[in-house]
């Protein structure tokens, strides 16, 4: 599975470690920045991942900043994206299996390291349940199209 990966100046620690932990557990990596943690903008990186992820140039994306607020924002602007911030692992089972959300948006100002690699595993490792959640998911496209 390939995970693409973005954060801003204040997601870049985290996002370092969480790119560690899925090479590590055997996930194909596609880190597309920063490279320091020099501040940058977080819509870069926020739509960079939703990008290749709507592309399918990678299964999920995972994107982080400060509050995972405004880098989810900014990935949720790209047609086909569905980015759930989430700040424990229910959050990151629900946004699977009713939303299927193909995007994971992290604080890393107000989860720590531990909590955040239990809310990427849950969130990896939970199938999309289909059925009545497949008809809601047509009408969000419904509202893509129409802009």
């Amino acid at each position: 599975m390939k995970i693409i990966i973005g954060s801003d100046h204040a997601g870049f620690a985290l996002k370092e470690k969480v790119s560690a932990k899925l090479k590590n557990d055997g996930f194909t990596v596609v880190d597309v920045g920063p490279e320091t943690a020099d501040r940058v903008d977080y819509p870069v990186y926020g739509s960079k991942v939703g990008r290749l992820v709507a592309a399918k140039e990678g299964d999920y994306g995972i994107v982080i900043c400060g509050s995972g607020i405004g880098i989810s924002i900014a990935a949720n602007k790209v047609d086909g994206i569905r980015a759930a911030l989430c700040g424990e692992p229910l959050s990151a089972k629900l946004a699977r299996e009713h939303n299927d959300a193909n995007v994971l948006a992290l604080g890393a100002r107000l989860i720590g390291e531990a909590m955040a690699m239990e809310i990427v595993d849950t969130f990896l490792h939970t199938a999309f349940a289909g059925g009545r959640h497949s008809d809601r998911l047509a009408l969000i496209a419904e509202i893509e199209r129409s802009r």
